[in-house]
């Protein structure tokens, strides 16, 4: 299967992985022909990108680090987590997060096992499904990176269970601001901006409040926009005042951020939002982080059509450990034209071959 962008598909192109919502219930399955009223739908929701059926990677089959039934259950737990909440408000005395840190505390533990025994890089864009909130897939996905860079850094059991959780909780404070500011699909006010900074402010008193929640992941949801150089909120503080699980989420927040699908923009990939931290590196994010966080991802995913500097074009069919932006590639033309076999490069094995753009055809 290739990965494309649907705004490039054309009728009659056939899906080849299915789309579900958060559920796990099948919205459109594979196999099926995609027509125009389709393909609009699907811009409508976000999905910018879909993998589909194509003569040259009908064995590629990218598959996602986190099982379909776990990320289920995680969903499911954030969500139950987060609607209690605002359903019980900013009272004294909601114990839902007393009760419900076990639940994270577990997803979260699963989550790690499969991180740490599978070899694969980390890739979300093979989960191509809906979500009624982004919110709680925001913070499953924070979760998810925030892991992957911990495991990295080679942090202990104990730090990275408490990650996890901080970054499943960094945004708990959205829960409590007016739903049509924070799902406004058009250009916020410098006011309706103010109101959605204060959710690190509001999700850090409500979070300390509670006696079963360490103020370190407390601090993860009142840390997580601040900034290397004082450029951040709430305080404006700088590097030497910031807690490293915090400085940690912030990259994985601003990664998921730019690469998740949104109705008020395209998702970017995944080299293009690792070059936006890049560009950040050093004022903004812990290089170190950043460069952690790069061995831990599929910068170039499986299916995704490119270019490389000599003029060359092919699909990337797998991925080198430790080398997450040297994959292996399927070779499909040269200089414009068909090649006569179809032959693997190893990016691995070459220094002087780069790859220069990412393709929408090919």
């Amino acid at each position: 299967m290739k990965l494309a962008s649907t705004k490039s598909i054309k009728p009659g192109t056939i899906l080849a992985q299915s789309i579900y919502n958060e559920n796990g219930v099948v919205l459109l399955a594979k196999g099926m022909s995609l027509t125009t009223q389709i393909i609009k739908r699907l811009l409508e929701q976000g999905i910018t990108y879909i993998y589909i059926e194509d003569i040259h990677t009908k064995d590629i089959y990218p598959e996602s680090l986190i099982p379909d039934n776990l990320r289920r259950e995680a969903t499911k737990t954030i969500k139950n987590v987060f609607k209690q909440i605002k359903k019980d408000g900013m009272m004294e005395k909601s114990y839902i997060l007393d009760k419900k840190n076990k639940d994270l505390g577990n997803v979260v533990e699963q989550i790690l096992k499969e991180i740490q025994t599978n070899e694969k890089s980390l890739t979300l864009l093979s989960d191509i499904f809906i979500s009624d909130d982004y919110v709680f897939q925001h913070s499953l996905n924070v979760a998810i990176y925030s892991l992957a860079i911990g495991v990295q850094l080679k942090y202990p059991q104990k730090a990275l269970v408490e990650i996890g959780v901080g970054a499943m909780l960094h945004d708990v404070g959205k829960i409590f601001i007016d739903p049509d500011i924070l799902h406004k699909p058009n250009r916020l006010t410098d006011q309706e901006f103010e109101i959605i900074k204060s959710h690190t402010q509001i999700g850090y008193d409500y979070l300390r409040k509670h006696s079963g929640i360490s103020s370190v992941i407390a601090h993860c949801a009142y840390q997580h926009h601040e900034r290397l150089d004082g450029s951040g909120y709430p305080r404006g503080i700088s590097e030497k005042d910031m807690l490293p699980y915090a400085k940690l989420i912030g990259i994985a927040d601003v990664f998921d951020a730019v690469t998740s699908n949104r109705v008020y923009r395209d998702a970017m990939l995944p080299h293009e939002g690792l070059e936006i931290l890049y560009a950040g590196a050093m004022s903004l994010f812990d290089k170190e982080m950043v460069e952690a966080f790069k061995k831990s991802i599929a910068v170039y995913p499986e299916g995704l059509a490119v270019e490389l500097s000599d003029g060359r074009q092919g699909i990337v069919i797998r991925q080198n450990e430790e080398l997450c932006d040297r994959p292996v590639l399927r070779i499909i033309k040269e200089n414009g034209k068909d090649v006569d076999e179809i032959y693997e490069l190893n990016l691995g094995n070459v220094v002087n071959i780069t790859i220069t753009a990412v393709l929408t055809d090919i």
